[in-house]
């Protein structure tokens, strides 16, 4: 048993007694599946070895994200599909981000602010790509992960995208390269990228719930060429299935951090 269930055993009914009326329904879920992860109160699977008979019983997994019991084996099998669907070629690994003075707004909008991040962000580099000055393909490959937790823990929402140095042209039928070392100008993708996402939450009706500033400082935008894209793949692949509650610091070290778990949106 890990010593993250038998910390919230030890104080999570007092935590949860504390602030009942305040916590989200989705933070009670995680400490509960957390509390019961491999005990008898999720039941029990038994094997018998075929060699010498013996029975082996092992008690059922939580199998919530936020388990750290429950994710490694996760993050290795996503690891593995995703190092055989690789493409040949060059790669990027571009990021956006939002200024901090959205973080409250998104935070307390979590599903459509997600949605719009990834539609704004995601068509930015659509809208460019297909552009003759930059690459001229208007179907450019990609998949983005969703962070929402920088390396100091605060709240910092933020996509990764891994993409292949090139696009594949609609109108020639051909692939067309990028730059080993140059896919699209990153001011420009940022200020793309600020458009559209006001555009998106101008569409929800939430608009005026964002302070007309945000709209006139930079956005950041990263674009890094990567070579191979397996050392992305692998960069990318402990905060796939990467948890809120940790034991492990990023060199593998012990210790106990708990960072803020997704709360439920609140509309």
């Amino acid at each position: 048993m890990g010593a993250i269930n038998d910390i919230f055993r030890s104080y999570g009914p007092e935590y949860m007694e504390r602030y009942k009326d305040s916590m989200p329904c989705n933070h009670l879920k995680v400490i509960r599946a957390i509390v019961n992860c491999r005990t008898q109160t999720l039941g029990a699977t038994l094997y018998q070895c075929q060699q010498c008979g013996k029975p082996h019983l092992f008690f059922r997994s939580c199998g919530n994200r936020h388990c750290p019991s429950c994710q490694n084996q996760k993050a290795h099998q996503w690891l593995h599909n995703q190092m055989k669907r690789q493409m040949p070629g060059h790669h990027f690994l571009i990021t956006f981000t939002v200024p901090q003075q959205l973080h409250p707004f998104i935070r307390s909008n979590q599903r459509t602010s997600y949605n719009a991040l990834f539609t704004a962000s995601s068509q930015a580099m659509i809208t460019l790509a297909a552009d003759p000055k930059y690459i001229g393909g208007d179907l450019p490959g990609f998949f983005g992960i969703l962070h929402t937790w920088g390396r100091q823990l605060h709240y910092h929402p933020h996509i990764h995208y891994i993409v292949p140095g090139g696009a594949i042209s609609t109108q020639d039928h051909t692939w067309h390269p990028s730059h080993l070392h140059f896919f699209l100008p990153v001011k420009a993708l940022s200020i793309l990228f600020r458009a559209k996402f006001r555009d998106e939450l101008k569409n929800t009706g939430l608009l005026d719930k964002i302070s007309p500033e945000v709209w006139d400082i930079p956005w950041n935008v990263n674009s890094q060429a990567v070579g191979n894209s397996s050392h992305s793949i692998q960069y990318l692949a402990p905060y796939v299935f990467r948890v809120a509650i940790s034991k492990q610091d990023r060199q593998g070290r012990e210790q106990y951090r708990i960072l803020p778990i997704q709360e439920a949106p609140q509309q």
